[in-house]
């Protein structure tokens, strides 16, 4: 490896550790706040939205928004560890990687999708208002970064 081709890893390591941060702040960091009646106010996580998915017995959404918003994403910074790991020089280990990460990466955009279903499926009264929290852009922010990171992977792996 070139130089400057080091440093871009480097850089992109931490930035991983730090999406990585995010994420997991994100995961618990409350994301909104839904008021009924003025009087009701219950605040969710992606984790606490999640549990109360299991706790109503709601099992097949709770398998289906885990899955999305906390699996696939831990999945995609695992790999994107992987690749950027310095003993990963192999070209066909790397180059199955890559085809993991393509084929996973098309479902990058169901973490977006998961904060509406957490929103639908917390059942709203008939006069409800939502009040959104910094764990929603938390969460997002480390969503855009492991989109990022993975294009930036990408990118140095064909040079």
């Amino acid at each position: 490896m070139t130089k400057p081709i080091i440093h871009n890893v480097i850089a992109l390591r931490w930035l991983l550790v730090i999406t990585s941060l995010l994420l997991a702040a994100g995961f618990v960091m409350p994301m909104m706040t839904i008021t009924q009646f003025i009087l009701f106010d219950n605040s969710f996580s992606v984790i606490s939205g999640i549990w109360k998915l299991l706790q109503d017995g709601q099992l097949f959404l709770f398998i289906l928004i885990a899955f999305f918003s906390i699996i696939i994403p831990v999945a995609k910074i695992a790999l994107l560890f992987n690749l950027l790991h310095p003993s990963t020089t192999h070209p066909k280990r790397r180059k199955k990687l890559l085809h993991m990460m393509h084929d996973y990466g098309r479902w990058a955009m169901l973490d977006v999708m998961v904060v509406a279903m957490l929103i639908v499926t917390v059942k709203l009264g008939v006069i409800a208002t939502i009040q959104i929290h910094a764990g929603l852009y938390v969460f997002g922010i480390a969503v855009l970064l492991i989109m990022f990171i993975t294009q930036r992977v990408v990118h140095l792996t064909e040079q």
